[in-house]
This record gives C-alpha cells, structure tokens and sequence, in this order.
C-alpha cells in the first residue's frame, strides 16, 4: 500500500510498537500531529478485519504520542485508563489516520480523546487518561 504524502515513518523505539505497525506521523491537525496505520497481512483476524487489540493499541500510541510530543522536553505518559469505542472494520489494505486532541494536560495527568478514521468514515472513537512524568 502506498503510505499518503505527508507521513512518515515514526521511527518509535523498538519492542512491541514493532509488531504492531509500522506507524507513521503525519501533518498536526489543531497542534497535534496525526498518527497512520496502513493494514497490513499480520494485524488480520479469522474474519479478514483488523484484530481488535491492533485497533485499541494504534489509539494508545496515538493517544500516548499526542502526550509525549505536548512539551519540550518530551512528557513521559503511562496510560492509566483506555476506552476504545469500535464502530466499524478495518480490513486488509485499509489507511487508517488517527486524530487526537488533549482534552487537559496537567501537572501529573493528561486526559486525551479522539476518533480513527478511514477517509471520511470513521470507524472507532477513544478516550485515555494517562500519567505524566517530566524530565
């Protein structure tokens, strides 16, 4: 699939983001930058969609990342609480863009919230309250 123009690679440390991209940054709609997902082989289920726990973990790292690139220096967010809201499938080769918007950053916790969309449809809505460390 051909990533859109504008995003590119995150480059997010490695681990487990490994398996469950790759993700890509994009341009910031209303100061937050928009985090894609192209559906590949690996992150279908047994009924050719995307599985679930891919699309809840493309909004916690959307969500967490909307966190960490708030301030300089970079926030360090755990998530503390994540509700996903699924309103319908992604499936193979689908774009998936995540859109986030920080409801409240404060001293020691962030309340974010935000929709998944593919094109003009969108397919899942998600809330997160994460805690906050500064450097």
């Amino acid at each position: 699939m051909a990533i859109p123009a504008g995003f590119d690679p995150a480059g997010f440390s490695p681990g487990f983001l490994d398996h469950g991209g790759p993700y890509y940054l994009g341009p910031a709609l209303e100061g937050v930058r928009v985090v894609g997902l192209a559906i590949c082989p690996h992150h279908i289920n047994y009924q050719d969609a995307a599985h679930g726990g891919v699309v809840s973990t493309f909004a916690d790292v959307a969500l967490s990342h909307a966190v960490h690139d708030a301030e300089r220096p970079r926030l360090a967010p755990a998530t503390v609480t994540l509700t996903v809201n699924y309103l319908a499938a992604a499936r193979l080769g689908d774009w998936l863009e995540a859109r986030v918007r920080i409801d409240r950053l404060g001293g020691r916790t962030a309340y974010c919230s935000g929709a998944i969309w593919r094109g003009e449809e969108q397919i899942a809505t998600m809330s997160a309250v994460f805690a906050i460390r500064r450097a």
